[in-house]
Parts: C-alpha cells; sequence; structure tokens
C-alpha cells in the first residue's frame, strides 16, 4: 500500500496547503532571492467536487527560497482591488476563477505575468473558455491586471514568453481548438500580439516553454510521457530532437519507487548550464486524471533536472 504523504525520490518542494504542487515557474528576484510561483491544485481537497474539480478551482501558489532548491511555501497570489497580492499561508479563498500555469518574465522594467484564467470550477474538460491574462507588478508580491490577450481562440493555456533574436517577443500557448498544438503570436513592445501560426504541431501537447542554451534555442514541450525537445536556431522555426517518440525525462517506474515522468515545466539558465523545474505524479500508476480518485494518484510533487548541450543536443540529467 503506497503512502501518499510518503517523501518521493527527488522531490525539491510539495504544497502543503493541497498537495498538489504543478507547472512551476521559477525567477530570481533583483536581491537574488529565488520564487516559484505554480499551479496549486487541489489533489488533498476533501470535497473538491465531482469530476475533475479537483484539477480546477486553483490559485497560483508562491515558494521562496535561497539557492533553488530548498524551498518555503509562503502563500497564494488572491485577488484585490487591481488585480492578484500574495496572501498569507492558510487554504486560498473561495474560487470563482480557477487559475492555472503562471508563466512570469521580467520586461526590463518590471515583471509580467501571463497567467491562464477560467472561469469558475468547471467538473469537465469542455466547454470552458480558456484566456491567457496578462498581469503586472514590481515585486513579485501584488500584481495588476492588464486584461485578456486576443489569440486564435478561446482555448488557450499555458503562455510560455520571451525576446528573439529578431528583437521581437514571442507568445507560445497550447490551442485546444486546434488540436492542442502550440501556436504562436508575436509583438514588438508586449502591448498587442499578433498570430504567428503553428509552432509546434505533431502529436497533441501543452506547457511549451523556450529557452537559449550552448548556442542553440530549445523549447520544451509536454506530452504527457515525458517532454519533447525541440531545437532552432533563431526562436521561430523549430525542429525536433530524435524522432517523434523521443522524449526526456520519460523514465516512469513502478508506483512505488515514486519516479515518474517529468511534465510542464521552466527552466533557469546557469551559465553554461540550466535548471528544469518540473512537476510529477510521484504514486501514479497511469490511471486517467479524470478517473483518479486516490490521494495518492493525485498527489504531485516538483523536482529539479539538469541540462546541457553536448554537440547539438539538450542532454537531461534527473
Amino acid at each position: 500500500m503506497i503512502d501518499p504523504d510518503a517523501p518521493a525520490p527527488g522531490e525539491i518542494f510539495r504544497d502543503p496547503v493541497y498537495d498538489g504542487a504543478t507547472d512551476p515557474t521559477v525567477v530570481r528576484d533583483d536581491a537574488g532571492g529565488w520564487w516559484m510561483f505554480y499551479t496549486q491544485r487541489r489533489a488533498a481537497h476533501p470535497d473538491p467536487g465531482p469530476g475533475v474539480a479537483w484539477v480546477h478551482g486553483s490559485r497560483v501558489g508562491v515558494a521562496r527560497g535561497a539557492d533553488g532548491v530548498d524551498w518555503s511555501y509562503v502563500g497564494t497570489l488572491e485577488p484585490a482591488a487591481a488585480g492578484l497580492a500574495l496572501r498569507g499561508d492558510g487554504p486560498p479563498d473561495a474560487v470563482d476563477v480557477t487559475h492555472w500555469a503562471p508563466e512570469i518574465i521580467h520586461d526590463g522594467t518590471r515583471w509580467r505575468m501571463y497567467l491562464t484564467e477560467i472561469a469558475g470550477v468547471p467538473t469537465q474538460w469542455a466547454g470552458h473558455e480558456r484566456r491567457i491574462v496578462e498581469y503586472v507588478s514590481d515585486d513579485l508580491a501584488t500584481w495588476t491586471r492588464r486584461g485578456p490577450l486576443a489569440l486564435d481562440s478561446d482555448l488557450v493555456i499555458d503562455a510560455a514568453v520571451t525576446r528573439c533574436p529578431d528583437g521581437l517577443w514571442r507568445l507560445w500557448y497550447k490551442d485546444e481548438a486546434a488540436g492542442s498544438v502550440t501556436k504562436a503570436a508575436v509583438s514588438r513592445d508586449l502591448s498587442d500580439w499578433s498570430p504567428a501560426g503553428v509552432a509546434i504541431g505533431g502529436r497533441p501537447h501543452e506547457g511549451p516553454f523556450a529557452f537559449a542554451l550552448g548556442g542553440f534555442w530549445w523549447m520544451l514541450t509536454d506530452e504527457w510521457r515525458g517532454m519533447a525537445v525541440h531545437r532552432s536556431p533563431d526562436a521561430v522555426s523549430w525542429e525536433r530532437q530524435g524522432d517523434e517518440d523521443t522524449v526526456i525525462l520519460g523514465e516512469s517506474g513502478s508506483p512505488d519507487e515514486g519516479v515518474q515522468v517529468g511534465r510542464h515545466g521552466s527552466v533557469v539558465v546557469t551559465g553554461d548550464a540550466a535548471l528544469l523545474y518540473y512537476f510529477t505524479h510521484p504514486w501514479w500508476d497511469g490511471t486517467e486524471i479524470e478517473q483518479a480518485d486516490a490521494a495518492a494518484e493525485r498527489r504531485s510533487a516538483v523536482h529539479v533536472a539538469r541540462l546541457r548541450v553536448e554537440r547539438g543536443r539538450l542532454v537531461c540529467e534527473r
């Protein structure tokens, strides 16, 4: 019998409220402190509602640390007069808007967050609009809402944003209306976005994240069986590393080993190497998420892996 409270090998952070930390994004502030923002799924909620309600009804959880390895939970981003504000370490307020997959960047002047928002607490996947909404902040704790982005559909999640070699900002996101592939939009100044078509097609996926390392641009996408790796010289045209079945963090063992596939993460580049923060369901037994009833199957944790480039290939080490 698996103990859902038992630490899993390699985990570096668990959400102390609902034990459902997913979709981590990690940034460093001007003082050298490390911040982790993540989707606070309600994995251990005693009565989250039917169906996939436990995956919804989430806030953005926040943890802080000094070295990127040891983390302390500091609360959730809760609704405030102008947007969102960091508050306390207790359970979040009653939720009328689901928050997923925060993406946070610094534009040279201030912080920007691109957050997936879903009305209410859906109990099923289909039939609910999903939008990417921009917020701005000067301190990572108080966020002013700027509003939703005009993208190709109203079924978009999982934003990733960075400035590319051509001087344009690019936004990549999962468009569920287009078969759950990665689409792109471009902007000169982060104020208006123009559609830029499909960036990564093929097998359905989510959670894109782009970064530069070792003379190339790389994009990771979550295929729910590990992460696909895509390489580019310019962050515009992408080529998959390996064949259509090749992934990193695809290793998995029996549920009692607590080592499962890596899912939706973000990367912090540190010189010639990089840290990939990702989540996993350590005691997952392969059950589809909408059928996961046991706490052990729903539980998730944040892990970190190291990335480096060898002979033009991205190498990942747990």
